[in-house]
């Protein structure tokens, strides 16, 4: 009968320091998802239903959303940042909008900088671009123009999507989509 000889237990220095390595990896972890990009995710159907009027306020109408093509990113303090697609058929804003944008948080859109608010935006093609032109809501005043450049890449394309990394993404609209940066927490 052979006996194998077992590896003799870790000494009291090396379990110490694997202790502390351990500890340090949990801290860190814990310090990245505090400050890393878990602080905003993009909104669950639940949260665009609570975000997104069934009616868009637009100058003096109320004109409809299309909730399914809605799209958002929330963050851990329930501020939003969200989107959708406006049903403009029948209104005086058919042609001058085709969507509805809502902030809580300061953002900028390419080198527009837009305060918390509601806004909308309608675009035209230019060149391989869209220029999409953005609005006050409530009193249809023009605040500035975005140019969205046609994306190259593979897989779903939706008509409206607030893509998340962190702070900052992309505003996709169709094939074509444009930056965005929080500027505030």
């Amino acid at each position: 009968m052979t006996v194998r000889k077992q590896p003799p237990p870790p000494s009291n220095g090396a379990s110490f320091i694997c202790k502390r390595i351990a500890l340090l990896f949990l801290a860190l972890s814990a310090i990245c998802a505090a400050h890393g990009s878990g602080a905003w995710h993009a909104a669950t159907d639940e949260e665009l239903k609570s975000i997104i009027p069934a009616r868009a306020p637009v100058e003096k109408e109320r004109i409809e959303t299309e909730l399914r093509t809605a799209s958002g990113i929330v963050n851990r303090h329930g501020k939003y940042i969200a989107g959708v697609v406006l049903i403009t058929a029948g209104y005086s804003a058919d042609g001058k909008y085709s969507h509805f944008f809502t902030t809580q948080v300061p953002v900028k859109l390419g080198a527009l900088s837009l305060r918390p608010g509601e806004y909308v935006f309608g675009s035209s093609h230019s060149n391989d671009a869209l220029d999409v032109k953005f609005y006050e809501a409530q009193s249809g005043k023009f605040l500035g123009d975005v140019e969205a450049t046609r994306q190259s890449r593979i897989g779903k394309i939706e008509s409206f999507h607030i893509a998340c990394m962190g702070d900052h993404g992309l505003v996709e609209i169709g094939r074509f989509g444009f930056p965005y940066h929080i500027t505030q927490p």
